[in-house]
């Protein structure tokens, strides 16, 4: 019995190894009916023989069977290989649009960070309509009762116009202008209702506050901007908004700290600098402002800066100190960096009424001064300076402040700023 065992089971070996080569089980069938014949006549010897003849018996009928239909074997492996591709074109499809996915949720986030863009101008707009509040209270207010108050068109209402239109800081001439304009438009089309004039009175103020377009191309090239303005009108602060509000728009900025004859003005600068984290190059007080310049000149073409922030002296002893210095420095820039677009900003203090337009005036007599930001607009009743600086001194306002942080700093918009002003229906 334990040789026809062994016996057995060396069949049992020699038919599975047919069954995983089919090959050599189609070349030689007889040899399997054997195995299968043998394997049923030792099922006596127990139950664990028997199902390893029937299992025997199995691997030689369907090595038998795959002979027969020509490598069925193969045929399986080909469904086995198309049933991978299946699932491997199926994970493909997943991956495609897991990626899809990922693209769309991408291009989602583009759009969102491009709705960013208005909503920051949202924002600046709300703050403007609240830091114009006390000038819409005052001026605008007391402008609609005289369109509100008068039935007719002559020449108390004119008077009245002209009255308001003064103390909101519009200015002498500016005001002039502006109604004998409005009374040549009144006539033309025969207008009878004062209220009437509102909008055509608006529409002629806009007419006096513009932007040019190259107002903001110092933002596209090297550029050197000196910063003038008298103490207290909050020049450093002005400097140090600007600073990261350029930074904080892709350009690398440094503050030249050459208002040296005020003092502490570096140190104060310097807190500034800091918080807009851009580098600061000054002086010891009393030095030559021109060698702070030359030195901030050198730095920043070495470092490749955008732009260079020059702090200067709000006010010398007298006109013709001031003039000397501001030329000193102009001619140590046309000398070491020529190739520089050049911008001269006043900065005012909107809050100064009148005397704002006159600070203005001189210095636009020692320097060319080719822009104007105006600041504190949120505290003040006059914000028809604004108008009266731009209509006289043929100069745009280039920046705007209605705050303390550096976000309520902002570019000019008069569209902007005539909406702020007239609006009838406070913001929220």
């Amino acid at each position: 019995m334990a040789f026809w065992n062994r016996k057995k089971k060396k069949k049992v070996e020699e038919a599975s190894s047919a069954s995983e080569n089919p090959i050599e089980a189609a070349a030689d069938s007889s040899s399997s009916e054997d195995i299968s014949s043998q394997a049923e006549n030792v099922g006596e010897t127990g139950e664990e023989d028997a199902a390893s003849a029937e299992n025997s018996s199995s691997a030689s009928e369907e090595t038998a069977l795959e002979s027969e239909e020509g490598n069925h074997a193969s045929t399986e492996d080909l469904s086995s290989e198309v049933t991978a591709s299946e699932k491997a074109d199926a994970v493909s499809d997943e991956e495609k649009g897991s990626s899809k996915a990922e693209d769309e949720a991408s291009e989602e986030e583009n759009e969102s960070s491009e709705e960013e863009k208005p909503k920051k101008k949202e924002g600046f707009f709300r703050r403007l309509v609240k830091g114009l509040a006390k000038t819409r209270a005052n001026f605008v207010k007391n402008m609609d009762y005289v369109f509100r108050g008068f039935t007719n068109i002559d020449d108390d209402f004119y008077e009245e116009l002209e009255e308001i239109l003064i103390m909101g800081d519009i200015g002498v001439r500016t005001t002039e202008e502006i109604l004998d304009e409005l009374k040549v438009e009144v006539k033309t089309e025969k207008i009878k209702e004062p209220e009437a004039c509102r909008e055509i009175l608006i529409r002629l103020i806009r007419d006096r506050m513009f932007v040019p377009e190259d107002a903001y191309d110092f933002l596209n090239q090297k550029s050197v901007i000196m910063v003038v303005g008298v103490n207290g009108v909050g020049k450093t602060t002005t400097i140090g908004k600007l600073a990261r509000k350029l930074k904080d728009s892709g350009k690398s900025v440094l503050i030249s700290a050459a208002d040296t004859f005020r003092a502490a003005a570096a140190d104060q600068l310097k807190t500034w600098a800091d918080r807009a984290g851009v580098p600061m190059i000054g002086g010891q007080d009393g030095a030559d402002p021109a060698a702070v310049v030359y030195d901030s000149v050198q730095a920043a073409k070495s470092r490749g800066t955008d732009i260079v922030l020059v702090d200067t002296a709000g006010r010398l002893h007298n006109k013709k100190n001031l003039m000397q210095e501001l030329s000193k420095m102009n001619r140590v820039i046309d000398r070491e960096y020529p190739e520089a677009h050049r911008e001269t900003f006043v900065v005012l203090d909107a809050t100064t009424g009148q005397n704002a337009l006159q600070q203005a005036r001189e210095f636009d007599e020692v320097t060319d001064v080719t822009g104007i930001i105006l600041t504190k607009m949120d505290g003040t009743a006059k914000g028809g300076i604004a108008v009266a600086v731009q209509s006289e001194l043929k100069k745009p306002v280039k920046y705007i402040g209605v705050g303390e942080t550096a976000e309520d700093l902002e570019r000019f918009d008069p569209d902007d700023f005539v909406e702020a002003l007239f609006r009838q229906k406070e913001e929220d």
